[in-house]
């Protein structure tokens, strides 16, 4: 295939055709032609229906963290009665903990062995073991706690493969394709964060189960409840993904570096890849904007319930309705604006979108959340014990002298980080993949997906270090302050958010000489007739 397409470019630059230049194919009829010569409609069917795999994995990937997290505490609460707050947190934060350690390893992998099946293969065997490790954590009592906080991490480490799925997309799309792909990725994940408490809310009819044996008593060592169905559910995927990447469904067909190859005019794809190095520059501020979106999003869904019953007097049990009415309300305009990405960036510009769109109203939603009300917020009475019903001024000072937040400017701060995380993540990592070029990206991706992890590591320490102690107004000013400073940095490297450039030909003779040589992929040996 590639040899027919190296002979049809060669006489379509001795007829001097206008798709092809002294740099090979040019703009985007020189991308649609590549395209047509680089694959069959046969191996293009293959290489999506191996991108349409990655989509499942990556929302699996994001229901095995999401469907765990509301029965955590319970589980723990069975297993070991009495137990601590800490364990949940470390329980929670082993998962993040994981995928920040093993991303950029995994994404070596993928780079050094030139295949995303076998770290992807690992990983999802990794990930059905500690799911079936979730499920039976009664066998490993009195030491059950230390159990779940490992398996916790062993699932962490396990998603770490988000990495080399997002590098094998950016390898297996081409430039024009990328922005779909991407938008289609982040829908995939927002689809697993709001399927997985469902799931785990849909086994509540299974009840709590029959009290544990004694410890070291394995007569009944399987188990099926409300709360280990949540791994049991997590297994059975985890393995029907693992078949999906056996090689009779996932093909590697990579096109990137193919279509760099000739839309560059370069003789092989190693040429190609060696004459586009990244922007170093833009590629590190986009890993800094992208931690910045994700710490916005990540703080405020944390603290939104606290927020709430300190702001509002909501008690516990109107603050989990309304919020989590509001949370879905929210993953809906999310989904709708996912879909509405790839007709938006036809009609704008992805990096004027990114800016204007993404990190503007994730701004603002911050802006909206410093409150502004006449008044300071309603107080809970001075000898109630437990969270809810009024803004206690005697664990949280700031209480008498902040101004309240009304339910409105909550509402639309909300509606506004919906839509500008949703925007902001999909065009920062179609951004970052152009960036970055048709190489090997599993490295950088590592790095991006770390960058996420610090994120959704530092909410929850960011919210007991300065919103219990200087309130709103310190919370929300410091992140619009980020936010801002952040659509500052992109604003300035706005003209290097873009692909590589072709390299011009240095003389004529250099341009012709091109036009004459045979094109080639690395994996395809020169014919010796020629």
């Amino acid at each position: 295939m590639e040899k027919e397409a190296v002979k049809m470019l060669q006489c379509e630059a001795s007829e001097g055709n206008g798709s092809v230049g002294k740099n090979g194919l040019n703009g985007e009829a020189g991308a649609e032609r590549a395209a047509e010569l680089l694959e069959t409609e046969e191996q293009r069917r293959e290489r999506w229906r191996s991108v349409y795999v990655i989509y499942f994995t990556m929302f699996q990937m994001s229901l095995g963290f999401s469907i765990a997290l509301t029965g955590v505490w319970p589980y723990l609460d069975k297993l070991e009665p009495g137990s601590k707050k800490e364990v949940l947190g470390l329980a929670v934060g082993a998962n993040p903990l994981g995928q920040l350690l093993f991303s950029p390893l995994l994404g070596l992998w993928a780079n050094r062995a030139k295949t995303a099946r076998a770290p992807l293969l690992a990983t999802l065997a990794l990930f059905v073991v500690a799911s079936m490790l979730y499920s039976q954590l009664h066998l490993t009592r009195p030491y059950a706690k230390y159990w779940m906080v490992f398996a916790r991490f062993l699932i962490g480490v396990s998603s770490a493969n988000i990495a080399v799925a997002r590098s094998y997309l950016s390898a297996a799309t081409l430039v024009s394709e990328r922005t779909r792909a991407v938008a289609w990725v982040s829908l995939a994940q927002v689809l697993g964060f709001v399927v997985g408490p469902a799931l785990q809310a849909a086994a509540a009819p299974l009840g709590p189960g029959a009290p544990y044996p004694p410890p070291g008593d394995y007569s009944a060592p399987f188990r099926l409840d409300m709360y280990t169905a949540a791994g049991w559910i997590n297994a059975l995927l985890g393995l029907v993904n693992f078949v999906l990447f056996l090689p009779w469904c996932f093909k590697e067909r990579t096109i990137a570096a193919r279509e760099a190859m000739i839309v560059h005019g370069k003789n092989s794809e190693k040429e190609a890849l060696k004459e586009m190095k990244p922007d170093l520059v833009s590629s590190w501020t986009l890993v800094g904007a992208f931690f910045v979106l994700v710490f916005n999003f990540v703080l405020l869904e944390t603290l939104a319930t606290s927020l709430t019953m300190d702001q509002f007097a909501w008690s516990k049990k109107q603050a989990l309705e309304y919020m989590g009415a509001l949370m879905s309300a929210g993953a809906l305009v999310a989904c709708a604006t996912f879909a509405l990405i790839g007709p938006l960036t036809k009609v704008f510009e992805e990096r004027g979108l990114l800016l204007w769109g993404g990190f503007l109203l994730t701004g603002l939603a911050s802006v909206l959340c410093i409150p502004w009300g006449p008044g300071p917020p309603p107080a809970a009475p001075p000898a109630q014990l437990e969270a809810g019903g009024g803004c206690p001024a005697t664990t949280q000072p700031w209480c008498l002298t902040s101004r309240a937040l009304s339910v409105t400017q909550f509402f639309l701060g909300y509606a506004c980080i919906s839509v500008g995380y949703s925007l902001g993540v999909t065009l920062i990592q179609t951004i970052f993949s152009k960036v970055l070029g048709p190489r090997p990206q599993g490295v950088w991706m590592g790095v991006l997906t770390g960058a996420g992890c610090v994120s959704r590591a530092l909410g929850p320490v960011f919210v007991s270090a300065v919103y219990a102690r200087h309130g709103p107004d310190a919370t929300f000013g410091s992140t619009a302050a980020l936010t801002f400073a952040a659509l500052l940095a992109l604003r300035l490297v706005y003209g290097r958010l873009r692909p590589p450039p072709a390299p011009a030909a240095t003389t004529a003779t250099t341009a012709a000489a091109r036009e004459l040589r045979v094109l080639r992929s690395d994996d395809v040996e020169a014919d010796p007739a020629r």
